[in-house]
């Protein structure tokens, strides 16, 4: 029995180590450079830099450089900030009125809450920015040192009374276009029906040598991934074999692997976005939202395929936290830009007691959030 617990024991010690090392890998990367945007601008706008800290808690380990500014890992690594001067706190609320204005000339020149409104949003807006730019760089290497994979978008088998029966597809054909965009593989095809679950799309294939136009309404269904991870996506039921061969890895140039990691980029920004839009208008579940348990797993997982699949994997992360951060809600990234953005337009900030209220009802959504997604989460290792 003794022996039993030891090896339920060790286990469950490897499966941690496995989602966590990978999970802590890929959120350092991503956290990191986002608050390296706001460092850096804030740097360059004449603000005083007080704490780049990854993480929240207290401090196992850090330093001052030569400007002051203290660098440190903290105990809770689910996160980051950076603490300017003028700051009350971590999530950038100001001091009080009393105390930014007594303060001296040359403290107010490094205040932040003194800057003008545009540099104050400037060094808001550089943190998702730098996330988004994060993610075009790791794309953009991807497709430079790995090439662009890809598979003719044949379709060699028709599943019965599926979606692609329905709309007359036949063993054989060659997707060329849907809906007016280019389709170059296989892949590119699933992608824009996966997303398109209950649309009717427009098709152009290749039947032998007739060019032939055909409709079709992509079923929304569950669907497991290699890990059994279950998603809803839009599914047309065509199958492609895959023989020896079949696969081939385009060699790209810088240039063009750019201009593939901004799209790449992008569809993940517009897919996001698109599902959130379901979610409010009751077209999607909102059980696909998930937080750092979730996150944990997938880096875990993502983890055994290898390194370039989680750098990937880090990419997607960084637009996800760009995104959030972008909500126009009160103590993210996006509630301070509408705060500067109301100021700008009354030519005065708010008062101290509606920001004190704003940031209030924005914790509170954001703990809402959080524990929605721990629930989900919970829910979702269960039944895995």
């Amino acid at each position: 029995m003794s022996e039993f617990f030891l090896h339920s024991f060790n286990t469950l010690g490897h499966g941690l180590i496995g989602y966590i090392v990978p999970f802590l890998f890929v959120l350092t990367i991503v956290v990191f450079f986002h608050e390296l945007g706001h460092f850096l601008v804030a740097r360059w706008a004449g603000v005083r830099v007080l704490t780049f800290s990854l993480g929240f808690g207290p401090e196992l380990a850090g330093f001052n450089d030569r400007h002051g500014t203290r660098w440190k890992i903290s105990a809770i690594p689910l996160g980051g900030y950076v603490k300017f001067f003028g700051d009350e706190s971590e999530a950038s609320t100001p001091a009080s009125a009393e105390t930014l204005a007594s303060m001296s000339d040359e403290e107010r020149a490094g205040s932040f809450h003194h800057k003008k409104v545009g540099s104050r949003a400037a060094i808001v807006a550089a943190g998702p920015i730098a996330n988004f730019i994060l993610a075009i760089v790791i794309f953009t290497c991807l497709f430079t040192f790995f090439g662009k994979p890809s598979t003719t978008a044949r379709v060699d088998k028709v599943e019965a009374g599926s979606a692609a029966a329905a709309a007359g597809f036949q063993v054989g054909d060659i997707v060329t276009v849907i809906d007016g965009k280019i389709i170059g593989s296989f892949s590119d095809m699933q992608r824009i029906v996966s997303v398109h679950g209950g649309d009717t799309l427009n098709f152009t294939i290749k039947r032998g040598d007739t060019t032939l136009q055909l409709r079709g309404t992509p079923e929304q269904r569950e669907v497991k991934d290699s890990f059994g991870n279950a998603h809803r996506l839009g599914v047309l039921g065509i199958t492609r074999a895959t023989n020896p061969g079949d696969v081939v890895t385009e060699r790209v140039d810088p240039a063009t692997a750019l201009w593939l990691g901004v799209r790449e980029t992008w569809f993940v920004v517009d897919r996001t976005l698109a599902y959130i839009g379901g979610v409010f208008t009751g077209r999607e579940a909102a059980d696909q939202v998930g937080g750092p348990l979730r996150i944990a797993q997938i880096s875990g997982q993502v983890a055994t395929i290898g390194l370039a699949a989680l750098i990937q994997l880090a990419a997607v992360l960084s637009i996800s936290i760009g995104l959030l951060n972008l909500f126009p809600v009160p103590l993210l990234d996006g509630g301070h830009l509408l705060f500067y953005a109301v100021e700008a337009i009354r030519g005065r900030p708010l008062s101290e007691r509606a920001q004190e209220m704003g940031f209030r009802i924005g914790l509170g959504l954001v703990l809402m959030l959080m524990v929605f997604a721990t629930y989900n989460d919970i829910l979702h290792l269960a039944a895995s």
